[in-house]
């Protein structure tokens, strides 16, 4: 019976951990919906492979944007899922929740945090801000009186925070991070190529050539889309040197 909880509610993946197992689920935080009635139809995975390919009757999305709940109905949905899918439907004990939120959410963000957590199915929910995750997750002692500063890079944030003696000592928290780059990649794809290209693909060329400098040793990636002129489908490689100025935008 599981009956603590800690899940890491991100942007673009949710990761769940149980004490003595480790993470045990790490899935893309998307949901797909079908539109006529609202009905949720896939979640995680499976909703993500839908992204950029579903019909007008299907919208796959991110309930959560730069960090915080955007969508409270289907945020709670997701978490619902994640729960049975580790505790099963029928449970004799609640699970205590322990979610991670940015250190620079506002009381009413933490409060929309804990309450999709509690109709979600948990017992009790307590939050814990990123930075002080990440850095224990790094085996960084944070109870000493030195000071460490973390830095972690999200989907939907980026924070920057200096750690001692057990709490934050100052945190900035900046609601740009990889899904800005990856939607600048895309923007610029489209502008300078006539091409158009999903989410999944323009994280693809952010992950294996994407670079804020130029290279003297170009990667390259053969990228497939639409013609936005056309409408027929294409395929291009793309270079890391092609991209340096989407990503350099979205860093601005």
């Amino acid at each position: 019976m599981v009956r603590r909880i800690a899940i890491d509610l991100g942007t673009t993946n949710v990761l769940v951990y149980i004490p003595g197992q480790g993470i045990v689920i790490n899935e893309p935080s998307v949901v797909a919906i079908r539109t006529s009635d609202n009905k949720v139809v896939a979640i995680g995975n499976s909703a993500k492979e839908m992204l950029g390919r579903t019909p007008e009757s299907i919208v796959a999305s991110h309930p959560l944007r730069d960090g915080v709940i955007a969508n409270y109905k289907i945020t709670q949905a997701m978490l619902r899922y994640f729960i049975d899918k580790i505790s099963g439907r029928i449970r004799l004990f609640k699970p205590d929740l322990m979610i991670a939120v940015p250190a620079g959410v506002t009381s009413t963000e933490r409060r929309a945090v804990i309450d999709a957590g509690l109709q979600a199915g948990g017992r009790e929910v307590y939050l814990l801000k990123e930075p002080l995750a990440a850095a224990l997750g790094a085996g960084i002692p944070i109870s000493s009186a030195s000071g460490h500063m973390i830095l972690d890079i999200g989907g939907g944030t980026t924070e920057v925070a200096v750690l001692a003696l057990g709490d934050i000592v100052a945190s900035n928290s900046v609601r740009i991070a990889g899904n800005r780059i990856d939607q600048s990649i895309i923007d610029y794809v489209r502008k300078k190529f006539s091409l158009i290209i999903g989410e999944q693909t323009a994280e693809q060329v952010k992950i294996e050539i994407g670079s804020v400098a130029k290279l003297d040793k170009e990667l390259k990636l053969e990228i497939s889309g639409s013609n936005s002129i056309s409408g027929l489908p294409e395929s291009m490689f793309l270079k890391t040197n092609d991209i340096v100025p989407a990503i350099r935008e979205s860093m601005n």
